[in-house]
């Protein structure tokens, strides 16, 4: 690997960034992972469900490997994305399930009619409608989600971009509050703090082009000389350390 920062930032900037697989930073970035294994605890929910919709599945490399656990499938199985790119990726990988995919912008309504649903997952979703949620599931149909939590990465954000002021729009709490206002019943919520190490500073590009709400504005032009320093940084340190948050949530329509 180089180790001249403007040839790690240039493969970062090239290398494809489609879908939601992270095997480009393999050796280069660890995160760990959630003790409580979202694919293994949707399996279940999906063999008892009848109709499923995976929101913003990107290229659905979690719904595919969900569906491929399971011992049996729901009638309907349906996911949304609103980024072509990745919806085509997605509409190729849940083919052999007959499963359909549909553009949906992250903010705006789900293209399935009231009550159509028994089952909607999502794992880090950008934002949740929850009025539309509600609208979507069937009487006790239930949402199972993995959520970004407050505050994540903000190690990161902040070495790029400096202070930040604090916000409550990824908290746990008001996910449930505003869950409630539209008739969705808490069933479960878990919370975790991951540790994130980036050991290069192309991974930390790769990253950010990828998961964009870490740094809103990005682009290697804008923040380069940031980008260098934590070259330099990485390479006294040996890594840079950030720290991920995580909700599991499960709601139950009254």
């Amino acid at each position: 690997m180089p180790n001249d920062p403007d040839e790690l930032i240039t493969a970062a900037e090239r290398a494809p960034i489609e879908g939601w697989d992270f095997s480009w930073l393999d050796g280069r970035a660890t995160e760990e992972r959630p003790p409580w294994g979202y694919t293994r605890m949707v399996v279940p929910r999906l063999e008892r469900a009848r109709a499923v919709l995976d929101v913003q599945t990107g290229g659905a490399e979690v719904f595919a490997e969900v569906l491929d656990r399971a011992t049996q499938r729901p009638g309907t199985i349906a996911a949304t994305e609103s980024w072509a790119p990745n919806r085509a990726l997605a509409t190729e990988r849940l083919k052999r399930f007959r499963g359909t995919v549909a553009a949906a912008t992250d903010d705006g309504p789900l293209p399935f009619g009231s009550g159509a649903l028994d089952l909607v997952i999502s794992r880090h979703p950008v934002m949740t409608r929850w009025d539309e949620v509600a609208r979507v599931l069937d009487r006790d149909g239930h949402y199972f989600a993995q959520h970004v939590g407050p505050e994540t990465n903000r190690e990161l954000t902040e070495f790029v971009m400096g202070p930040q002021q604090p916000g409550d729009a990824r908290a746990p709490e008001r996910a449930v509050a505003e869950a409630a206002a539209n008739g969705l019943e808490l069933v479960d919520l878990r919370q975790v703090s991951l540790r994130v190490d980036f050991s290069d500073v192309g991974a930390v590009v790769y990253f950010l082009r990828k998961v964009i709400w870490t740094v809103p504005d990005f682009t290697v032009e804008r923040y380069r000389d940031r980008l260098v320093d934590l070259h330099a940084r990485i390479r006294d340190d040996g890594v840079f350390t950030s720290h991920a948050q995580r909700f599991l949530i499960e709601l139950r329509k009254r």
